[in-house]
């Protein structure tokens, strides 16, 4: 009997971990009782309280250790995003305008407003969000304009110049600058920056400074996208050419999709429709230094409609970027599960990632949640740390040593490949889906590199993987995700 209970413990020991919840923990975070807790943005003040806007108007800040809520301003219309400049300023985006709102005489509420630019159109359809600001190293910000929707109309009296060739189409832009990325220098300048975008909802740079945008699905969107932003580039949704210099006296949906795929700048990772990814959300680096966990200098976005974070792995070939895209939290069950409608995402001093939740009346959730990773006590996750492309197939590194059997297994390795098409209608099926076999498997000294060769690589394609039963090679863990999705744009040579 006694050894029976003790075999029966030692097997219980000895099973591999396989969920991400032995690793992170969510913790959902109490808000004030009557706030329509719709979170629009985050951001971390220099003395480590939480700076939260909300759409029905208010900006919060919150104190993690003493655990109370305190309102800072109120009255704002809409605002989808704050950035903390001091402990006493802030940056929102609000529907009308970019505004600074200061609390000048230190009691801890903001009795400045003031406009930093409203240099866009509204034709006040309902669907005009406005999103950011995110500043780069050299103190310019950003900020994305949502196109407006033709499932409502515009106002009679509207902002900015009115153009009736933008009036056209399921999603348009009949005033400036909607579908466009534009950058506000320091010195207060606003440029038109970038164009081509449907609802660019999440902004945030990489580790090396870089813009990336997220898109959502859409019409000339078969699926939502990530997009790697420089300036004069257009991306391919086509409302915003109206309001692009020089551009022709004409309606752009007269041009065909060849014409507009010709001048559009492709996306550097899609995430596959209801495979990946639903409506994509803001993005954030792991600046942690280590504190959340493998992924440091990584990607992290947020996804509306699904109960997953997913991370990004960038892969520059011949001077692009493209890459691969990968569950992080995902479907994670227990006593306090992640909330769907993950809207907005901020590192915290002390490393765990905030997650502000709307539903605004689409699918989604309320509240604020945040993910603490629960270090040397859990140990590491076995999970893909990155996927590069190679001249005759991919090399993916791991967090750990894999065992080699495992590893060597062809059948441990199941791809497909397929596109989306580029066209006006709303959505695109998986286009040309094809089985992609694997013809060999070597591991790399150290046991966390696997180099994949595939006979027929094509570009224009996403190479979507799902792995086996991996195992670290102490036996003791599973794999904590087993899909990974490749944006194929160019070959290495």
């Amino acid at each position: 009997m006694l050894a029976s209970l003790l075999l029966s413990a030692l097997l219980v020991c000895a099973a591999p971990s396989d969920t991400i919840t032995d690793y992170y923990e969510v913790e959902t975070i109490a808000t004030p009782p009557g706030l329509v807790a719709e979170t629009g943005g985050l951001s971390f003040l220099p003395d480590g309280r939480l700076a939260a806007c909300f759409h029905r108007g208010e900006v919060m800040l919150y104190n993690p250790k003493t655990k109370v809520w305190k309102l800072f301003a109120e009255g704002l219309h809409d605002p989808l995003g704050v950035v903390a400049i001091s402990n006493r300023e802030l940056l929102v985006i609000q529907r009308p305008e970019l505004t600074r709102i200061t609390d000048t005489n230190g009691d801890g509420i903001a009795d400045q407003y003031e406009t930093v630019t409203d240099q866009f159109g509204m034709s006040g359809n309902y669907h005009e969000f406005a999103f950011g600001p995110v500043r780069d190293g050299k103190g310019n910000l950003y900020i994305s304009l949502n196109t407006a929707s033709n499932g409502a109309g515009i106002r009679d009296e509207v902002r900015g110049q009115y153009d009736a060739l933008g009036r056209q189409g399921r999603m348009y832009a009949c005033v400036p600058y909607r579908g466009w990325i534009l950058q506000i220098t320091p010195d207060g300048n606003v440029k038109p920056y970038a164009s081509g975008f449907r609802s660019p909802n999440g902004m945030g740079f990489d580790a090396q400074g870089r813009l990336f945008v997220t898109d959502n699905q859409g019409d000339w969107l078969g699926t939502s996208k990530l997009y790697h932003v420089e300036e004069g580039k257009f991306y391919g949704h086509p409302a915003s050419l109206v309001w692009r210099p020089g551009f022709p006296d004409v309606d752009p949906l007269t041009l065909s999709p060849h014409t507009l795929d010709s001048m559009r700048t492709v996306e550097s990772i899609a995430f596959p429709h209801e495979v990946m990814a639903h409506s994509p959300t803001q993005l954030v680096v792991d600046n942690t230094g280590g504190k959340f966990g493998p992924f440091s200098g990584q990607l992290f976005l947020g996804e509306m409609d699904f109960s997953r974070l997913i991370r990004v792995l960038p892969d520059e070939v011949d001077g692009q970027i493209q890459g691969a895209c990968i569950p992080f939290y995902d479907k994670a069950g227990g006593k306090n599960p992640l909330h769907i409608g993950n809207n907005r995402l901020a590192f915290a001093p002390d490393g765990s990632l905030w997650l502000g939740q709307t539903d605004h009346g689409w699918l989604g959730d309320r509240g604020i949640q945040r993910i603490r990773y629960k270090g040397a006590s859990a140990g590491v996750p076995l999970d893909i740390l990155n996927m590069k492309l190679t001249p005759t197939g991919f090399d993916l590194t791991f967090t750990q040593p894999l065992d080699e059997a495992a590893a060597r297994d062809l059948a441990s390795y199941r791809f497909k490949s397929y596109y989306y098409e580029y066209h006006q209608a709303y959505g695109s099926p998986q286009m040309d889906v094809q089985p992609v076999a694997v013809s060999g498997a070597t591991l790399s000294t150290d046991r966390k590199t696997v180099s994949l060769t595939l006979p027929d690589l094509k570009a224009g394609r996403i190479y979507e993987l799902n792995l086996g039963n991996l195992l670290a090679n102490n036996g003791q863990k599973k794999l904590a995700n087993k899909l990974i999705c490749y944006t194929l744009n160019r070959l290495v040579r």
